[in-house]
C-alpha cells in the first residue's frame, strides 16, 4: 500500500514536469521500461558485456563437456518418464535454450532431472497403463500391447503435465512468489530426493532382470511393485541381467578410475558416453536383440519436431501433479543457483527463475519435452571445465541439436539395460544421503525426524503426495516447536552481565530472591497455558494455589471478626466493638502449608525469543502480572514486544512501561538496588 501511494505521488510528479516542459514523456518512460524489459529478458543486460576473451574457451569447453553428458542422461531419465529416449533428448534441447535467454545463475545446467522423471512417469503410467493399449490376438487367450499408440499417449500426458507445471511456475513468478521455496528445507529437500531416488531404483529393475511386472500406482504402490518384481525373478532374462551386471560392475570402476585422475586431467572423462558407444557396438556386433532377446532402444527419428497444442482435456486430472512438479523442480533448481552465486559472489534473483524454469516448461510442453530441473553433476562438471556463464548451456544444447540431426540414429541398437545402470551409478550420491541421519541426530534431532519421516512418507506413497505430507509434517514440527518449547531458569555468569539457564551451566548463579524465567519459543495461543504452567512449577510459586491459600485466610479471619463482635454485643451493648485492627485485612498469605519454597521479591520474564504477542499472549502476561502482584511479588518483563503489548492495552493506570526493561542485566540491577534514579536512568524502555 505504501509502495503503491509513494507511486501514485510519483507519477503526479512526473505529469506535473510534463505539464511545465521539464522533462520529456520519453525520458519519463524509457529508463523505467528498460530497467523492466532487461530484468525480464537478462540476456540482453549480460550478453553486450561478455569478457569474450575470458570466458569464451571455458565456455566452449564445459558446453562440449555438459552436452556429451546430456546424451546418455536425457535418454537414460526418458525411461523414467515412461516415454521413448528420444524424448529425453528433445528436454535437453528446448528448455536449455529458453533458459540461455532467461535465466539468471552462471552455473548450473538445467536438463533432464532423475527425480523430475520419475514424477513424471508416475503421472504417464497412471494415465496410460499397458492395460489400456492390450489388443486381441488372432487365438482366443493370445493378447499384444499396442506399444506404438502406448507411447504415443504417454508423451502427449508427459507434455501436457510439463506445460501445466510451467504455467504454474510462470504464475508464481509473476506474482513475485519466490519465497515458496522457505518451505522447502534442507533436510526435507535431501530425504525427499533420496526417497525418489528408491522410486527411480525399483522402476529401472524390470530392465535390468527383462521381465514385465504389473504397473501400480497410488499408496504403497512402490511396496506392491517390489513384491511384483521378486514374484517375476524367475523370469529373468539372463541376457539382459548380464548387461545390466557388467555395465554397473564397468562404470563404477570408470568412475573411480576417473577420480583418480581428475587432478591430472584438466577435462572429466566422459564414462557414460563411452559406454553407451561401447554398449550400442557390442550390442550390433553380437545381435543381443535376437539372439538374447535383449530389449534395445528401437528407432531414434533425427530432426526436431513441430510444436503440438497441449491436450486440454487433461489438465483436470493432473493439476495436482503439475504443482508438485513446479515447486520441486524450483526449489532444487534455486538451492543450487544460490550455492554457486554465493560461491561465486553474484545474485540469483529467485522471481525470475520461477519465470525462466516456467518459461522453458511450458515452451518445452509444446515441443513433447518433459520436465526440467536442475542436475547436480552435470552443474559440477560445467563449474570444473571452466564454464563461465550461460554460454556454456547454450553450447551444450548445440550439441544436442548435432546429435539429434545426425547421430541419435546410431544408437538405435543401445540395450535399456544399459540405461538404467547408468541411472544407478549416478543414483549414488543421492544414496550416500543416508549418511544424514546420523549427522542430523547429534546435531539436531527434530531435522532427523522430518529427514525420516519424509522418506517414509514419500517411499510409502507417490512422490507427488509424498512432497505435500512431507511439507505439511515439517509444518507441524513447526507448531510443535513453539508448543512444546524449553523453559529454564536463568543464572549470572559471574562477572559479567551475561545469562544463561542454570541447568545447562555448572558456572551460572542464581541471584538470590529473583528468579529470572525463559522460554525458548513465542508466547501465543498455541502455548499460553503451558507457559503459566513451566512458570508456576520452575518458580516453585503455584500462584493460584497461593491465592486460594490466601482467600482461605482472609475468610477464616472474617469468621473469627464476626463471631467476637457477637460475643462484644452480648457483654455490652453500649460499647464500641472489639474489633482487629484495620491493617488486619492486609495479613500476609504466607507460604502454602502444602510447600515450604519462600516468595520471591521479583520474578524477571525475559521475552528476547517472543518474536510476536497475540490477544491471548498479551493476556497471559496481564493475568501473571495480576496475579503475582496479588501475592505480593512483582514482576518485569526484558525485552518484549512493546507494539504488541500496546495494541492488547496490557498497559493502564496501574500497570505502566516501568516494568519494561531492554535487558536482564538491567531489570535485575533495578531489583537489587530497589527503584534509585541511578539505576533506573538508560534501563527502562
Amino acid at each position: 500500500l505504501n509502495r503503491s501511494i509513494f507511486g501514485i505521488f510519483r507519477l503526479n510528479k512526473m505529469v506535473l514536469q510534463l505539464r511545465t516542459s521539464q522533462i520529456s514523456p520519453k525520458e519519463c518512460i524509457s529508463p523505467r521500461f528498460k530497467s523492466c524489459f532487461l530484468s525480464f529478458v537478462p540476456l540482453l543486460a549480460w550478453l553486450p558485456r561478455y569478457p569474450f576473451r575470458e570466458n569464451a574457451i571455458g565456455d566452449l569447453i564445459s558446453g562440449i563437456s555438459v552436452g556429451i553428458m546430456h546424451l546418455p542422461q536425457g535418454m537414460a531419465y526418458a525411461l523414467l518418464a515412461a516415454v521413448p529416449p528420444v524424448f529425453g533428448l528433445y528436454s535437453s534441447f528446448y528448455p536449455i535454450l529458453i533458459y540461455f535467454i532467461f535465466g539468471t545463475s552462471k552455473h548450473i545446467s538445467v536438463g533432464t532431472y532423475a527425480v523430475m522423471s520419475v514424477m513424471i512417469g508416475s503421472v504417464t503410467e497412471r494415465l496410460a497403463p499397458d492395460s489400456d493399449f492390450v489388443i486381441p490376438g488372432n487365438d482366443t487367450n493370445s493378447t499384444t500391447l499396442d506399444i506404438v499408440s502406448r507411447d504415443a499417449e504417454r508423451v502427449k500426458i508427459a507434455a501436457t503435465v510439463t506445460f501445466l507445471s510451467g504455467i504454474f511456475q510462470l504464475l508464481l513468478g509473476l506474482v513475485r512468489f519466490g519465497f515458496v521455496v522457505t518451505y522447502l528445507s534442507e533436510p526435507l529437500v535431501r530425504a525427499y530426493t533420496t526417497a525418489a531416488a528408491i522410486h527411480v531404483i525399483v522402476s529401472q529393475l524390470k530392465y535390468s532382470f527383462g521381465i514385465n511386472p504389473q504397473r501400480y500406482s497410488g499408496p504403497l504402490s512402490l511396496i506392491y511393485t517390489v513384491i511384483e518384481v521378486c514374484a517375476l525373478l524367475g523370469q529373468t532374462n539372463i541376457g539382459t541381467l548380464v548387461v545390466s551386471i557388467v555395465t554397473i560392475i564397468g562404470l563404477v570402476a570408470a568412475k573411480e578410475l576417473s577420480a583418480l585422475a581428475a587432478h591430472k586431467i584438466p577435462i572429466p572423462i566422459p564414462v557414460e558416453l563411452i559406454t553407451i558407444i561401447i554398449a550400442t557396438v557390442v550390442s550390433w556386433q553380437m545381435d543381443l536383440k535376437t539372439e538374447y532377446r535383449v530389449e534395445v532402444v528401437g528407432e531414434i527419428p533425427s530432426g526436431l519436431q513441430a510444436p503440438v497444442a497441449p491436450a486440454v482435456s487433461l489438465l483436470g486430472s493432473m493439476v495436482g501433479d503439475a504443482f508438485a512438479l513446479a515447486v520441486v523442480g524450483y526449489g532444487i533448481a534455486i538451492s543450487l543457483g544460490r550455492i554457486f552465486a554465493l560461491k561465486y559472489a553474484y545474485k540469483v534473483d529467485s522471481n525470475q527463475e520461477l519465470i525462466a524454469l516456467g518459461l522453458s516448461n511450458s515452451i518445452g510442453g509444446l515441443f513433447n519435452c518433459f520436465a526440467i530441473s536442475c542436475s547436480m553433476s552435470r552443474s559440477m562438471v560445467q563449474v570444473s571445465t571452466g564454464g563461465k556463464s550461460q554460454v556454456a548451456g547454450a553450447i551444450s544444447a548445440v550439441v544436442i541439436l548435432v546429435i539429434l540431426l545426425k547421430i541419435g540414429e546410431l544408437f538405435e541398437e543401445l540395450p535399456k539395460a544399459v540405461l538404467a545402470a547408468i541411472i544407478y551409478v549416478n543414483l549414488q550420491g543421492m544414496m550416500k544421503q543416508f549418511g544424514d541421519i546420523c549427522s542430523l541426530w547429534r546435531t539436531n534431532k527434530v531435522d532427523m525426524v522430518v529427514w525420516v519421516m519424509t522418506l517414509i512418507l514419500t517411499v510409502l506413497f507417490n512422490p507427488d503426495m509424498g512432497l505435500a505430507a512431507s511439507i505439511a509434517f515439517s509444518i507441524l514440527t513447526v507448531v510443535f516447536r513453539t508448543q512444546l518449547p524449553k523453559y529454564s531458569i536463568l543464572g549470572q555468569v559471574p562477572g559479567t552481565d551475561i545469562y544463561k539457564p542454570v541447568e545447562d551451566y555448572n558456572q551460572v548463579k542464581e541471584t538470590p530472591g529473583i528468579m529470572i524465567f525463559r522460554s525458548s519459543a513465542t508466547l501465543y495461543f498455541a502455548n499460553a497455558e503451558m507457559y503459566i504452567d513451566a512458570l508456576y512449577e520452575k518458580t516453585g510459586v503455584d500462584v493460584a494455589k497461593l491465592l486460594s491459600h490466601k482467600k482461605k485466610l482472609e475468610a477464616k479471619r472474617l469468621r473469627k471478626e464476626k463471631k467476637a463482635a457477637k460475643k462484644a454485643k452480648k457483654e455490652a451493648k453500649k460499647r464500641l466493638s472489639v474489633k482487629e485492627p484495620k491493617d488486619v485485612a492486609a495479613v500476609e498469605a504466607g507460604p502454602d502449608p502444602d510447600t515450604d519454597t519462600p516468595l520471591p521479591r521479583a520474578i524477571i520474564l525475559d521475552l528476547s525469543p517472543v518474536n510476536f504477542l497475540d490477544t491471548v499472549g498479551v493476556k497471559t502476561l496481564r493475568n501473571i502480572y495480576k496475579d503475582y502482584g496479588e501475592a505480593g511479588v512483582q514482576v518485569y518483563l526484558c525485552d518484549c514486544v512493546v507494539e504488541s503489548m500496546e495494541k492488547g492495552d496490557f498497559f493502564n493506570e496501574k500497570v505502566t512501561k516501568s516494568i519494561l526493561f531492554s535487558s536482564v542485566h538491567d531489570a535485575v540491577l533495578y531489583c537489587q538496588q530497589g527503584n534509585s534514579k541511578e539505576v533506573m536512568q538508560g534501563t527502562h524502555l
